[in-house]
């Protein structure tokens, strides 16, 4: 799964995954924490998620930004189940076989918009490898539903790699998301032990392909820091998007979910993370999201428009 994950908002969901023997956790600094969430449109956005019957990457990750996100009635749907075929070392998704597709998912999720009032939508899955098109035809019925119920709303996408499934980035693509997004989530001399069921270059290409299938569509992607990476291997794995065209990167800190999973190896300061910006706007990207708590779907709306305004001053169209 693609989501940055903080322990001390979300108890550890599925306890039995397990990664690695407990490691030592760092104490968090003091620009990493965040407020409990609780106001009455909080709620309110839980009882919409309840009663349609959804799963939000908000709560499986447990993400810290979920108070403030949730509180303006912004949400992350995860589809496709709550079990991943993967087992990433930084993520609380629980890992096994997932069940069937829920045929009613899409118009579900088409609903849950509508009553939310949602201008942008983020849209995101489990890994499921265990389908022939790995999902890529549920993914282009749930656009299809929101477009047909919220034709005003615009849709990003936050995708697994489909590794070895032929064909089915087309499907998704064909389905015209607005944005497309797919995290690379760290630098490839981590993979092995952060993203085993990845491979690095193929989410490169990934994302190259997308734009060669239809070059209007924005193409997003992020990773975690502290995980031990280099900050010249941030700094090629920015040169890496850019060849491959990407509009948006995201950069945020990796937080443990539990003692099973990746330690974390150090925390970057906001001095840093700053720094990682300037860089990365230097190096071209239309847009760049780089701070202790920047995750993958974190203000999306407000990016959106932020992105298409960069494509307008630079383009004209």
């Amino acid at each position: 799964m693609v989501t940055l994950i903080d322990s001390s908002v979300a108890r550890p969901r599925h306890p039995e995954k397990q990664h690695r023997p407990d490691s030592v956790v760092l104490r968090k600094p003091d620009w990493i924490r965040v407020k409990a969430p609780g106001s009455p449109i909080y709620k309110e956005t839980q009882q919409i998620v309840r009663e349609n019957g959804l799963v939000t990457v908000c709560e499986e990750a447990g993400c810290p930004n979920i108070g403030e996100c949730w509180s303006k009635k912004h949400a992350t749907f995860m589809i496709m189940g709550e079990i991943c075929t993967r087992a990433c070392a930084f993520c609380n998704v629980r890992t096994g076989l997932p069940g069937p597709l829920d045929a009613s998912e899409p118009e579900k999720v088409a609903v849950a918009v509508q009553k939310l009032g949602l201008q942008h939508v983020v849209i995101t899955s489990v890994d499921r490898d265990d389908l022939e098109d790995g999902g890529a035809n549920h993914f282009a019925s749930v656009i299809r539903a929101i477009r047909a119920r919220n034709p005003n709303t615009t849709i990003e996408i936050l995708t697994p790699d489909f590794l070895r499934k032929e064909g089915a980035l087309e499907i998704v693509v064909a389905a015209k998301p607005d944005v497309f997004n797919h995290n690379l989530e760290t630098v490839p001399s981590k993979y092995l032990k952060v993203r085993p069921g990845a491979r690095y270059f193929h989410s490169i290409r990934l994302l190259q392909r997308v734009k060669e299938l239809d070059p209007t569509m924005f193409t997003k992607s992020g990773i975690m820091v502290g995980l031990g990476e280099e900050r010249n291997e941030v700094l090629q794995l920015m040169d890496d998007l850019r060849s491959a065209d990407v509009d948006f990167l995201t950069i945020g800190q990796y937080l443990q979910p539990t003692k099973k999973h990746h330690p974390v190896i150090g925390f970057v300061t906001p001095e840093e993370f700053k720094s990682y910006a300037t860089v990365a706007n230097a190096k071209g990207f239309s847009l760049v999201s780089s701070s202790p708590l920047t995750r993958s779907s974190h203000h999306a709306g407000e990016d959106f428009a932020r992105l298409k305004a960069a494509r307008l001053a630079k383009h004209g169209h």
